[in-house]
Formats: C-alpha cells, structure tokens, sequence
C-alpha cells in the first residue's frame, strides 16, 4: 500500500489570487473506486448536530468547493461545505471544550459496499478546520431514520479512529475493514468546517433484491458493477460510464484525449456476477463533436476467459442512444467496449440476468461481509 501523505496545521490566510494554488493535496492508492456517497447514487446527508455557518449538504456535492472572498451572511463567511459554530466550555473556569466534544453528520451511502478509502477535504477552511476528524459505520437495512441510527442498539465500526488533520487540504485515509455498509458517522473534534467528504470502495448488492428484479443493468454500479481499467482517464472517469441515468452535460461523460496514432480507446468491466446478457445500450447523450466513431463490445467468462465480441465494430451517432438484441443470451462475468479511434461515450447498459452460478457466489460474499 502506498503511504498516504499526512496534513496537520493551518494553512496560510488566503492572500488573493487562485484560492486552490496552496491547496495541499497527493496521490491517494484508492481514488480508481467509485465513490460510494456519490449524490447521483441517492447519498444523503440526513442528519447533523450542528451546522450554524454551512450547511451539511456541502458535503456531497460533486463539484469542487469553490471559495468567493466577498461573500458574507448575516451570520457570517459563507463557506461552501458544513461548518459548525465554536464550541466552549462549560463555565468562565472552564471556557474550552472537553476532549469528548466533537461535532457529527450523518450519512446514508448511495450504493451498501466495502470501504476502501476516505477523503475528508478541507479545502479554504484555513484556520476553522477541525482539530481532528473520526469516521464510523454502520449496516441498518431499509430506510433507517436519524433515530433509528442513533439508537443504543446500533453497532458502529471505526473506519478512521481520531486522526489530527490539516487545513485546506485533501486528508485521505486508507481502510481495510472487510464488511458492507449502509450508513458513517463523520465527526469533527471538536468543531469547524470540512468541504467535502468522499467515500471511495466497492459496491455490494443485495442479491435478493436483484432476484426480484429479475432483469437489470449487469454492470450498472448501483447493481454492483465495476470499471476496472480504461486506456485512457485524460478528461473524465470511466467510472461515468455506469453511473444512474444519463448523462446530464458532458462532464458526466467518459472523454478520452485525442489520439495521434493508430490505436484506439477501451474500457474493461466487472459485472455484479456471473450473468447472461440479452441487450445492450451504448449512449452518447451530450457528445456531439467528441463521440466515439465506431464501437465493439466483447465478454469473457471468469478472469482467464477468452474474449468473445457480441458486438461488431458498429458506427456511432452523436448524442445518440443506441440499443442492440443480441441474437442469443451470452454468459459473462466481465466485457469490454472498445471505440474507434478515441472520443468517448456516456454510458453502457447490459441488460439481463444472473445465472445461478452468479447468483450463489453473490449471495456468499454478501453474507461474508456480514450484510
């Protein structure tokens, strides 16, 4: 595992120019995951203690936070992710917090998985971040209330134990519990202001739920799906590409740089498990200069399985969704699209169903990482 840097102390007062040219940040070993409390999965921040200057919402959003010197409310600097007031001690002989005080949100994951890694981000908060940050989980099946996951009953499992952080910074935190959750706990000791909160690891589904289904996207995310690799991540994540949905603008999108040679581009997947693939889409939804030319889908069977095409190159249209009937079912753990000779697209769909073999060895890990 490579180590991961550590950040500690303020950072400079902003002095003016590009807010992000101090921001201290490093290459973090489980970025490649998808972000399990990605709001286009349905993450929430559904509850917090505190959130007097910023709200908890912040935390989620996609986006960079951004930091606008002049901006000013009645209460104070507007700050674009969840801050909470100072807190103080319990008398004039006691003004500071106890070493006990700290402040929390709640959040539910978007897609129940294994966590690999977080990154609490404290990006513009100079000399208002907090001392020290801590991070807990929890599985509660169905739609829990704030209540619910505060009740004494709950077990929560420490993910990151109280860790000394620093200011305007990206603080990332390796993981390495091995059990699907539903539900963290960040906490901030003993106030102050985070930016964003990004929760990367791998997505496990009910199998029950995809039983009932019946026929579903085998290599949508939510479902469990997986990009492992891409040749190229210039301008976007390949990770877009199986996200819920379309594509609202073209930053959602998978873009490759463009090619000088006579290559082409590719992305390969996992699929949720073992399945039988009937149809497939392939969409282009916002790429209208930018498309890929010309598509081939490909799957194999298990990790040392041959690659079969069930889609021949066949020729893209921009901003278009293309849907294809395979001629008969095909069984499959992993695929492949590859386009001609770079551009992008936004999303690929494999619709079908698990086979039973698929469907035993799902629902084993899902009872393994004690779901």
């Amino acid at each position: 595992m490579t180590a991961i840097v550590n950040f500690t102390g303020d950072a400079n007062p902003y002095g003016g120019g590009d807010p992000y040219a101090d921001y201290r940040t490093a290459e973090l070993p489980f970025t490649h995951y998808a972000d399990l409390a990605d709001r286009r999965l349905g993450a929430g921040v559904i509850a917090a203690n505190d959130e007097f200057f910023a709200q908890r919402e912040n935390l989620l959003l996609p986006e960079r936070a951004e930091f606008d010197p002049e901006h000013f409310g009645h209460k104070g600097k507007i700050m674009d992710g969840w801050e909470t007031r100072r807190r103080r001690g319990a008398s004039a002989d006691h003004p500071w917090p106890t070493a006990e005080d700290h402040d929390w949100a709640l959040i539910r994951l978007g897609a129940p998985g294994v966590v690999r890694g977080v990154v609490v981000d404290t990006a513009h908060f100079r000399g208002n971040y907090p001392q020290a940050v801590s991070v807990e989980a929890t599985s509660v099946p169905g739609t829990p209330s704030p209540e619910d996951l505060l009740a004494s009953d709950v077990k929560w499992t420490t993910l990151v134990p109280r860790t000394p952080v620093g200011g305007h910074a990206a603080n990332g935190f390796a993981v390495s519990v091995e059990q699907r959750f539903t539900h963290l706990r960040v906490n901030q000791h003993p106030d102050g202001g985070i930016a964003r909160l990004r929760v990367y690891g791998e997505v496990v589904p009910d199998p029950a739920w995809l039983d009932v289904l019946g026929t579903f996207d085998l290599v949508a995310l939510e479902n469990g799906g997986q990009a492992e690799d891409a040749s190229n991540l210039f301008y976007s994540p390949a990770t877009n590409t199986i996200q819920p949905g379309r594509a609202r603008v073209m930053h959602e999108c998978w873009e490759t740089r463009r090619r000088r040679d006579q290559g082409n581009d590719w992305i390969r997947y996992r699929l949720a498990a073992q399945s039988q693939i009937r149809a497939l889409e392939i969409d282009t939804a916002y790429l209208k200069g930018n498309a890929a030319g010309w598509a081939t889908v490909s799957v194999r069977d298990g990790e040392d399985g041959t690659w079969t095409e069930i889609l021949p190159r066949t020729r893209l249209q921009p901003d278009t969704n293309h849907r294809f009937v395979l001629p008969e079912p095909t069984v499959a753990t992993h695929a492949r699209i590859d386009i001609y000779p770079d551009g992008g697209i936004s999303r690929l769909r494999l619709h079908g169903s698990l086979t039973e073999e698929g469907r035993t060895r799902l629902a084993a890990r899902f009872q393994e990482l004690g779901a």
